[in-house]
């Protein structure tokens, strides 16, 4: 199965190329840059270190931005199961925090922290906290009610109940908006590189986009796809070996049918 799998996703990959190559070869490398021109230029700016060096600072932004919202996102739900009034009070405001487009508040962040790293920081951590927050609590709430009052009746702590019963059942869920924070925060930090900065792939964008370099331009959309990929493969690799107590989870049995 994972053969399969890994032949059609290969199959698929192929397929965009050539529409790649056939949208370049209709529009012209000028506004389209074909893959192989994208391919060699790829290569030219890793040999020289100018993609590392930018690669490197978008990350950095992303990283900082997301253990800056994430932690907090994480363990807010876990504080507040405990006061389910303030829960209740708070989370309108949460519901309009997270409502409030992000992108909006770039300029601010700019005018707060300057151009340099801080106000892509803040902006990454503006999303991630929120994708995280109500992952993590969407967890919290979907724990069996059933399991907390068996362990109170044998007499477990709030704090064995949080460990041993609420935290096993939510952190799936917070792995779940991490994965879906990754992306998310990759392009927040673009998103601030565009506004205003002099580094980062987002900075490369916007030097390619001036220069009619439309390839520079598709080089560092390129290594973007490539940077959200390996995150999330790290992401669903650290969530599996955090999570490999529990038992592996199997498809209906075919062999009860007789197949």
């Amino acid at each position: 199965m994972k053969l399969r799998t890994f032949f059609d996703r290969l199959i698929v990959l192929l397929l965009v190329i050539v529409g790649w190559e056939l949208c370049s070869l209709y529009f012209g490398t000028i506004w389209f840059s074909s893959p192989w021109r994208v391919l060699r230029r790829l290569i030219e700016e890793i040999q020289n270190g100018d993609l590392f060096y930018q690669g490197a600072y978008t990350l950095k932004a992303a990283l900082y931005g997301s253990l800056l919202g994430g932690v907090p996102g994480l363990l807010l739900p876990f504080a507040l199961r405990r006061h389910p009034l303030t829960n209740a009070i708070l989370d309108p405001y949460f519901i309009g925090g997270y409502g409030v487009p992000k992108l909006a508040l770039a300029p601010l962040f700019i005018l707060w922290f300057g151009i340099d790293l801080a106000p892509k920081v803040a902006l990454v951590a503006s999303i991630v906290s929120f994708l995280v927050f109500f992952s993590t609590a969407a967890g919290v709430s979907a724990v069996n009610s059933q399991y907390v009052n068996a362990a109170r009746v044998f007499g477990a702590s709030e704090r064995d109940i949080a460990r041993h019963i609420v935290w096993p059942g939510a952190i799936p869920y917070a792995f779940a908006g991490f994965r879906i924070a990754a992306p998310y925060a990759i392009g927040a930090a673009v998103v601030g590189e565009l506004i205003s900065s002099n580094r980062g792939l987002g900075f490369l964008i916007v030097s390619g986009a001036t220069d009619f370099d439309t390839t520079l331009v598709f080089v560092s959309l390129v290594t973007l796809t490539i940077l959200v990929v390996i995150i999330n493969l790290l992401v669903g690799r650290c969530e599996r070996w955090l999570l490999r107590w529990r038992p592996p989870q199997q498809g209906p049995s075919l062999r009860v049918a007789g197949i």
